[in-house]
This record gives structure tokens, sequence and C-alpha cells, in this order.
């Protein structure tokens, strides 16, 4: 799916790392929140409290998750899950542009 149709956009952006990810928050008709954002190239840390997918839509990134060893390599069309309560590194050469699904 390239967009959602019949949404709600919530318009104050979220600003992370001095701007280094920025992200809004879409609630569909359903009542769903989803964040649409870009990551910028950086290395970064992220604690959620939520379990987590992560749906890239463009760039690509390399995530560890915590308690791994191995970074791991997604782009477009590749997702990964992050467990609530926990984190991950990401690391961006380039825009990563983003899809993040709670629950």
């Amino acid at each position: 799916m390239s967009q959602y149709d019949n949404v709600s956009v919530i318009k104050k952006g979220n600003v992370y790392f001095d701007g280094k990810c920025v992200s809004h928050t879409v609630v569909l008709a359903d009542g769903t929140k989803k964040t649409v954002g870009v990551i910028m190239p950086s290395s970064l840390t992220f604690n959620t409290g939520a379990p987590e997918i992560m749906e890239g839509v463009g760039g690509s990134c390399r995530v560890k998750l915590k308690g791994e060893s191995e970074w791991k390599t997604y782009g477009e069309g590749l997702s990964f899950n992050v467990p609530g309560n926990s984190s991950f590194e990401i690391a961006c050469d380039e825009p990563y542009h983003y899809v993040c699904h709670f629950g």
C-alpha cells in the first residue's frame, strides 16, 4: 500500500534527536495510530514502550535489536519487529523513510 486514505493527521510533528528523526502521527478511521517518518543519516538508539513493526518505504538502514549481536539491513518493502519495553539501534547512511505500526 503506497498511501492511507480517510485518515486524520496530527499537525505537530514528533522530532527526535535534534531533528535526525521526524515523524507525524496518522489516525486511521478505525482509531489505529501509526507514525510516518524519516530518519536522516545518523546512528541512533530508540526505546520502545509498545511493540512496534517498522516498515521501510524508502532508503535503507542497519538495525541491531536489544540483546542481539548482529546488525541486519532493511530497505524498502522490508519490516522488522521490535518488542515492547525494549530498544534498538539504527544506523542510516541515507534518509530512511518508514511507517511505524504499534501494538
